[in-house]
């Protein structure tokens, strides 16, 4: 597979719950309402060590989007996913960004989000399932 280059980041940064790389900085949070189907999420201009999964058509609350699953590159978890076409005008705006799943991350001061089971998950964005 070859080896892996990581990119480090300075500044307030989100990286992975589970293995602390490096994803996104604070500077790169286009909005914070969003959510996911574990709560709370962050949309991002520009994050880092990250693949994609393969595109699909997603039903979200805003409408139907084609977007890729975002994995950490390091340890492979799910930390959110990519826009990649938004068939909805107002919607245009979310090509190319990233969301990130706050339940996946951890936040700038080190500390983590947790699910509460049995929270109602709603706003912006859900995966319609």
């Amino acid at each position: 597979m070859g080896r892996v280059f990581e990119v480090t980041l300075e500044g307030k940064i989100y990286s992975c719950r589970h293995c602390g790389t490096h994803l996104a900085l604070a500077e790169e949070i286009v909005s914070k309402s969003f959510h996911s189907r574990h709560g709370k999420a962050y949309l991002f201009n520009k994050v880092v060590n990250v693949t994609l999964g393969e595109k699909e058509e997603r039903l979200m609350m805003t409408g139907s989007h084609i977007v890729s699953d975002i994995f950490c590159v390091r340890c492979g978890s799910i930390v959110g996913w990519k826009y990649e076409t938004a068939h909805e005008k107002s919607q245009k705006y979310k090509e190319g960004k990233s969301v990130l799943e706050r339940f996946k991350i951890s936040g700038p001061d080190g500390s983590h989000y947790w699910v509460s089971h049995g929270a109602h998950v709603g706003g912006s964005d859900a995966d319609d399932a």
